[in-house]
């Protein structure tokens, strides 16, 4: 069994080798970069999660995870945000990005290893899916064994989030899912989620499928679904 890779970002070095040297502990092959500059020169999709602060010093977390999101290699790799600032501005703008988790410092070793295992296991889930899984509309495929989208045969560069909705959905087209079932299903054990977190993932979404944004259709006061 591979041991997963995780790359901590942060320009606290102390706390960097804190994370790694109780990552390791835990089982995870791990490395560290004390900036997203000195990240970015590495080969970012080796790992399997980052763990990332958001405030360094010439580039943020939040515009690392940009770069990292445009790139059709990198886009789907799991991403914890680490951050000394908690406002709900800050967690939609995390979100928004495709995080898949967001911790507010100080925050304790434990609690960290429990969020890096819970994502880690979902991912784990998701890459187990049997051979021959593909959905389907019109020229949007989703390609479910190697968790890739396209559209007119073109590759589309989804987060993990984006994907999982758009898989929930495609996978059960016409049914209207409510925000707290897509928060169920997607996020699972995930704390801290917003149910606007919901929406900003489709909006980001339905840009990206263009045109089959169109295809995912809003019930007000009822949720979600795809129509076609």
């Amino acid at each position: 069994m591979d041991i997963p890779k995780i790359l901590v970002v942060d320009d606290e070095e102390d706390l960097c080798e804190i994370l790694k040297f109780n990552l390791e502990t835990e089982g995870y092959e791990v490395d560290t970069a004390f900036s997203a500059e000195e990240a970015l020169k590495r080969d970012i999709s080796s790992y399997q999660l980052l763990l990332l602060d958001v405030m360094m010093g010439e580039m943020s977390g939040f515009k690392m995870a940009s770069l990292l999101r445009k790139n059709e290699k990198t886009a789907g790799i799991p991403i914890i945000f680490l951050t000394a600032k908690d406002t709900e501005n800050d967690m939609l703008t995390g979100f928004s990005l495709g995080a898949d988790d967001y911790i507010s410092k100080p925050f304790s070793i434990r609690q960290v290893i429990a969020r890096v295992k819970a994502v880690l296991r979902r991912t784990s889930n998701r890459e187990k899916q049997p051979d021959g899984d593909l959905l389907t509309y019109e020229t949007l495929s989703l390609d479910i064994k190697r968790i890739k989208a396209t559209v007119d045969g073109k590759p589309v560069p989804l987060t993990k989030k984006e994907f999982e909705i758009l898989r929930l959905l495609l996978e059960n087209k016409g049914n209207v899912f409510s925000r707290e079932e897509i928060l169920s299903r997607v996020w699972k054990d995930e704390v801290y989620v917003l149910d606007r977190t919901i929406d900003v993932n489709i909006t980001r979404l339905r840009k990206k499928i263009d045109p089959y944004g169109k295809n995912i259709v809003t019930r007000l006061g009822f949720g979600y679904c795809f129509e076609g």
